[in-house]
């Protein structure tokens, strides 16, 4: 095999669309994630972005005009660090999102489905601290 064949593309960045603002939807994003927002992007901007210190995959939160019509494709799966997922859950519920199905097993397995502002879905699972 070639070593075209053997390198495919990078993941540059994950695109959310938005038909609110861009930059509330990146400041939920920023908070959860402890990642800054662009220094560049304000209120009422058609974009807004994250990018990853450690060099991944940048968030872009892009304005669109038709809304979301169906459930996400894909979504994050978060693992807390240094709290519990249900001080994760309760955390991300103060910063704007809403829990959307709760999969909590008894055996401390499972996962809790959220949306953050603008409906996009994501996931919380058990962390390291339970």
């Amino acid at each position: 095999m070639s070593r075209e064949k053997q390198l495919g593309p990078g993941i540059h960045s994950i695109t959310f669309d938005c038909t609110g603002d861009p930059y509330d939807v990146g400041l939920f994003w920023s908070a959860l994630l402890g990642r800054p927002l662009a220094d560049d992007d304000k209120p009422g901007d058609p974009e807004a972005l994250i990018e990853d210190p450690a060099g991944g995959p940048r968030l872009l939160f892009v304005r669109v005009p038709e809304g979301k019509t169906a459930k996400n494709r894909i979504h994050f799966d978060l693992k807390p660090k240094g709290r519990t997922r249900e001080e994760e859950v309760d955390r991300a519920i103060a910063l704007g999102a809403r829990v959307t199905n709760d999969l909590r097993r008894p055996d401390g397995g499972g996962w809790v489905t959220m949306e953050d502002p603008e409906g996009n879905e994501f996931c919380v699972e058990r962390g390291e601290l339970g």
